[in-house]
């Protein structure tokens, strides 16, 4: 083996490494420290979404509610309680910008491909109205980065 096949195949193994409890499920992605409350320079709209830029996206096209959408997100309670993550998974998520809960909806249509927003999403635009007993409930907090926009 290469010196540099070694040193890439050792980074990977300690980044995996870094990724997993001593079980090998997948540690939870720690929540943001302004997890409970958007901060005072976050965009907000009439229907009380916030959302910040994390990460400038180079496209110019925004998703309409006909779009289909790549996406990586991690989601967390107010709490700070990781409950779904794609980046934790290693798979991003496909679906169209009607199949997701409101927040998501408005919210993605404010994006750019390549965009990373973070998004703190009131309970009547997230779960709140959703029966199922394993969801959950009131404000989260979504990091979601924008891959591929379909339309």
């Amino acid at each position: 083996m290469t010196r540099r096949f070694c040193t890439v195949l050792l980074v990977a193994l300690t980044l995996a490494a870094c990724t997993l409890k001593d079980d090998g499920t997948p540690k939870p992605i720690p929540a943001p420290p302004d997890v409970a409350a958007p901060p005072a320079d976050a965009l907000k709209t009439p229907s009380g979404l916030a959302s910040k830029v994390l990460q400038i996206g180079l496209g110019r096209t925004h998703p309409t509610l006909r779009s289909r959408v790549t996406v990586h997100y991690t989601g967390w309670t107010a709490d700070g309680t990781m409950f779904d993550s794609s980046v934790v998974r290693n798979q991003t998520a496909n679906f169209g910008l009607t199949e997701v809960i409101p927040g998501w909806t408005e919210g993605l249509q404010l994006m750019v491909q390549g965009e990373k927003r973070r998004f703190w999403i009131p309970g009547a635009l997230a779960y709140d109205t959703d029966p199922r007993q394993t969801v959950p409930k009131g404000p989260l907090v979504f990091d979601i980065e924008l891959i591929l926009i379909q339309n």
